[in-house]
């Protein structure tokens, strides 16, 4: 997959993990690549590294309601939780992916790298659990509502304008139709962005 799209997949990953000097490097990388994610580079740039990184641990690591985990949103801490992680496996093992390492496969930052060579299918089904997060970043009030934004805007139809739009399309559950993706080998999923890095690096 080439286009807009996945290189902003691939720049929000980068901007969705945990912030280190690596970040700050290529920041003016992000802003080349992706320009929706203006407002979210501007912040980090204008931010102390061990500010940003205290701001992320408070933003994501202490509230589920604020939970990068993708199936959280849709299964909560259930049976059938596991049994999603178990499918989402399945899909990176089919695209040439061994998912390995301390994060689970619904990571988001993990789900927007795939996405960006094999095509957002995942983003897609997991649609509900991105609005809903992205509604909470905005009430929260923090920078990184907008690479939210920016993502779910990057995805096909309407984006839910509330909180209630949003909880009727999490009723509603992920699309059945499964969309066709090509493999693309070995992609270092725990290293942020090599492909980004490889192509737009000077």
């Amino acid at each position: 997959m080439t286009g807009p799209s996945a290189l902003l997949h691939q720049a929000a990953a980068l901007c969705l993990t945990y912030p280190d000097e690596e970040l700050y490097e290529r920041l003016p990388l992000v802003r080349a690549a992706a320009p929706q994610l203006a407002a979210f580079v501007d912040h980090a740039e204008a931010t102390p590294l061990q500010d940003l990184a205290a701001h992320y641990v408070q933003v994501f690591d202490f509230k589920n309601r604020h939970s990068l985990y993708l199936t959280w949103w849709r299964d909560g801490d259930t049976r059938r939780r596991g049994m999603s992680l178990v499918r989402m496996k399945e899909i990176y093992r089919e695209h040439g992916l061994e998912f390995t390492g301390e994060e689970l496969p619904d990571f988001l930052p993990a789900v927007l790298e795939f996405s960006a060579q094999a095509g957002p299918v995942l983003l897609e089904e997991h649609r509900s659990g991105l609005e809903l997060l992205r509604l909470a970043l905005t009430e929260h009030g923090t920078p990184y509502a907008s690479v939210l934004t920016a993502v779910c805007a990057s995805l096909p139809g309407p984006t839910p304008k509330d909180r209630a739009e949003a909880l009727a399309l999490a009723r509603s559950g992920p699309p059945r139709e499964e969309v066709g993706l090509e493999p693309f080998g070995d992609l270092g999923i725990h290293e942020p962005l090599p492909l980004f890095v490889k192509e737009h690096a000077p």
